[in-house]
């Protein structure tokens, strides 16, 4: 089975890339969502120790959190000791029942793949990538999103030139998304001819 790992900046389209992959019967994994949904169980309860009062009704409050760690920006590094243990367990436990169900692929966005540092046995990576002025100004659209929360999560994510080169394949997500969905079609087609492990 092919482990495909989906990665890129913020704003560059792995969401919508994700749910292509998924509209084509692809199993996906989206680490955004299992965060939020620790944020709502197993993680909430040590956040609320590192940052008293930042928890709501027995869930992480996300705008409250985001403020703290706007004005301790090095604090980030406590937050992630506690959710990316959980992701990447999860990330593996995704693979090993896709691989169980005899799938020809699957997908895991894993946003911080390459600043993480983790080796989660990926076959190959899909890096989505789009121009500076259009990710700032999708990022920007975004509610909650300002310049300064923008400006901070930049600076700690790789430059999108570098993911590229790093990548198996890039994707460029700034044509239309009908163009980007037949580019991902095409990928899952020659993934699947050519079955990865077997």
């Amino acid at each position: 089975m092919w482990k495909i790992g989906l990665t890129g900046s913020i704003a560059t389209g792995k969401t919508t890339a994700l749910r292509a992959f998924a509209d084509l019967g692809v199993p996906v994994f989206s680490s955004d969502e299992a965060v939020h949904a620790l944020y709502r169980g197993e993680a909430a309860a040590a956040i609320e120790r590192l940052f008293p009062g930042v928890t709501r009704d027995g869930a992480v409050d996300r705008a409250a959190l985001a403020r703290r760690l706007l004005e301790e920006p090095g604090r980030l590094k406590e937050v992630e000791a506690v959710v990316h243990p959980l992701v990447r367990n999860q990330i593996a436990y995704f693979f090993k029942a896709a691989e169980g169900r005899g799938e020809s692929l699957a997908v895991a966005d894993i946003p911080l793949l390459y600043e993480g540092g983790f080796d989660f046995g990926l076959d190959a990576v899909v890096v989505t990538v789009v121009d500076e002025d259009i990710q700032r100004q999708r990022a920007l659209k975004r509610p909650g999103m300002t310049v300064e929360k923008l400006d901070a999560i930049l600076a700690r994510q790789m430059p999108q030139a570098e993911k590229g080169r790093r990548a198996t394949y890039v994707l460029d997500t700034a044509g239309p998304v009908e163009k980007n969905r037949q580019r991902i079609r095409a990928l899952v087609d020659e993934l699947r001819a050519r079955p990865q492990g077997n």
